[in-house]
C-alpha cells in the first residue's frame, strides 16, 4: 500500500479502516473496534499482518499420514495439545508506530507526516530489535538500497542461559506482493506454536521420521505455511512467499530447520565455525555437483530459491541439523542479506570476532547490531536480519530442572529505533 491508497479520514465517506492496535482499555482482542472519533487516526500499511483465524482442527497435515510421535499423553490428549498450540499460534501480528518524529520530537499525524516539522516518518518496520533475555537477542534491518523490509524475526528464550530458546527469521521474496507482511506473520506463527506445545519433549537431536523434533518442526512449517498463505492475496500472479530458518537451542543441543536460503551458522570460541543449515538454492545444487563456493554463489542464479512458504511451495518439510556444542560460542541466524558478503563459515566467524572486539563484552543484541551495521557498509544491497544466541554451558541439562522450565520462553521485546533520514 502506497500513501495514495491511504485514505484520509476526514474528508467524506471511507472504507472501512484498519487500526495499528486496539483501542484503549479493550477486552476482547479478537473483536476489534475503530478509536473514538477524536483519537488518534492510524491506518495501517502493507507491512500489517492480518488477523489469522484458522480452522484449528485443520492444522494438522491432512495430505499425508503422520508417525506417531513418542509422548507420555493419550492420543485424544495429544490431539488436543496440537490444535490448542495451533490455535494459540494464530494471532495478529501488531507492528509498534513511530509516533514521536525522529527529527524534532513533535507528533506523527494520521498520515504519517510530522504534525510540528512536515517530515514523513519512517516506517515502523524499517529496523527492528528483539531482546528477549540477556543471552538472546536480533536486529532486522531494511538495509540501504531496498525501499522496504521484507525480513522479518521472532525470538524467544528463558531469562537463563543455557536454557530453551527459539530464534526465527523468514525473508520475504521480493519479487512475490505483500511478503513484508507474510514474512512477519510466519515468523511470529513459528513462535506462537512452538511456545504453546507445552506436551513437546524439547529432544532436538533425534531427527528420524517418527521423531518427536521431526514432527514437531514439519508441523511448525505448515503452520508457518499457513500464516503467509492467510497474509497473501491468492489471487495474485506471484502472491506472498518467503523463507524461513529457524534455530532451537535446548542447553548444548542446538538444531536447524530451513526453507530457502536463510541460514544457521554455529560460531564457536574456539575451533572451526560450521554451517548448519543447507540452502534450497540454484546455488547449492551447484555446490553439491562439484562447483566451488564463492563461483556458484556469485552466478546469475545464486539467489534463485528451490523451496519456500506461500502458495505454489513444493514442498514446506524443513532439512534438519542438530549437534550438541561441547564449549561455548555463538548460534547465527541470518537472511541472505548479512551472509552475501561472507557466506563461508570461517569468513563469517572472522566478521564476527572482528566486530566482536570492537566492544568486548558486548552480548547479543549489540553484536547482531554490529553485524547490521557491518553489512550495510559492505553496500546494504539486501535487507539483514541477524539474530544471535550466546551458548556458554557445554554440560546436558538437568531432566528435573528442564522439566520445570518446560514453559518457561518468554515472550520478545520488540524496539523501534527510527532512523532520522
Amino acid at each position: 500500500m502506497t500513501e495514495s491508497d491511504m485514505s484520509n479520514p476526514a474528508a467524506g465517506e471511507q472504507p472501512p479502516a484498519r487500526w495499528s492496535q486496539p483501542p484503549e482499555g479493550s477486552a476482547a482482542p479478537g473483536n476489534w473496534s475503530q478509536p473514538p472519533a477524536a483519537g488518534p487516526r492510524r491506518p495501517v500499511g502493507s507491512t500489517q499482518a492480518e488477523h489469522w483465524v484458522g480452522d484449528p482442527a485443520a492444522a494438522g497435515d491432512q495430505q499425508q499420514p503422520q508417525p506417531p510421535v513418542s509422548s507420555n499423553l493419550e492420543p485424544d490428549a495429544e490431539a488436543t495439545a496440537e490444535q490448542a498450540a495451533a490455535a494459540a499460534a494464530m494471532s495478529r501480528v501488531f507492528m509498534p508506530e513511530v509516533r514521536t518524529c525522529p527529527k524534532c520530537g513533535g507528533d506523527i499525524d494520521w498520515d504519517g507526516y510530522c504534525m510540528q516539522c512536515g517530515a514523513k516518518a519512517p516506517s515502523a518496520r524499517d529496523h527492528l530489535e528483539e531482546h528477549p533475555a540477556s543471552w538472546v537477542g536480533g536486529v532486522c534491518d531494511r538495509g540501504m538500497r531496498h525501499p522496504r523490509n521484507e525480513d522479518a524475526m521472532a525470538l524467544q528464550a528463558g531469562l537463563e542461559p543455557g536454557g530453551k530458546a527459539v530464534l526465527a527469521v523468514c525473508d520475504g521474496v521480493s519479487m512475490s506482493t505483500d511478503s513484508d507482511r507474510a514474512s512477519l506473520a510466519a515468523a511470529h506463527a513459528v513462535l506462537g506454536y512452538i511456545g504453546s506445545r507445552t506436551d513437546w519433549d524439547w529432544n532436538l537431536l533425534d531427527l528420524t521420521p517418527a521423531g518427536s523434533a521431526r514432527q514437531m518442526l514439519d508441523q511448525t512449517a505448515r503452520i508457518a505455511n499457513e500464516a503467509v498463505l492467510a497474509n497473501s492475496n491468492l489471487d495474485e500472479a506471484s502472491p506472498a512467499s518467503c523463507t524461513l530458518a529457524l534455530a532451537l537451542v535446548n542447553g548444548p543441543q542446538i538444531l536447524s530447520a530451513t526453507l530457502g536460503d536463510s541460514r544457521v551458522y554455529w560460531i564457536p570460541d574456539a575451533g572451526e565455525a560450521g554451517l548448519l543449515s543447507t540452502d534450497d538454492s540454484m546455488a547449492q545444487e551447484q555446490i553439491a555437483a562439484g562447483v566451488e563456493r564463492s563461483i556458484a554463489e556469485s552466478g546469475m542464479h545464486s539467489h534463485v530459491i528451490t523451496r519456500w512458504l506461500g502458495r505454489d511451495a513444493p514442498d514446506v518439510r524443513p532439512t534438519l541439523a542438530s549437534m550438541v556444542v561441547d564449549g561455548p560460542g555463538w548460534l547465527l541466524v541470518c537472511s541472505d542479506g548479512l551472509w552475501n558478503y561472507a557466506s563461508d563459515p570461517v569468513a563469517l566467524a572472522q566478521v564476527v570476532q572482528q566486530v566482536a572486539d570492537e566492544q568486548p563484552e558486548s552480548g547479543p543484541l549489540t553484536l547482531a547490531q554490529k553485524l547490521v551495521d557491518w553489512a550495510n557498509q559492505q553496500g546494504g544491497e539486501d535487507n539483514i536480519t541477524a539474530a544471535l544466541a550466546r551458548i556458554e554451558a557445554p554440560a546436558e541439562p538437568d531432566p528435573e530442572i528442564m522439566d520445570d522450565q518446560a514453559a518457561d520462553l518468554d515472550t520478545p521485546t520488540t524496539r523501534l529505533h527510527p532512523n532520522a533520514g
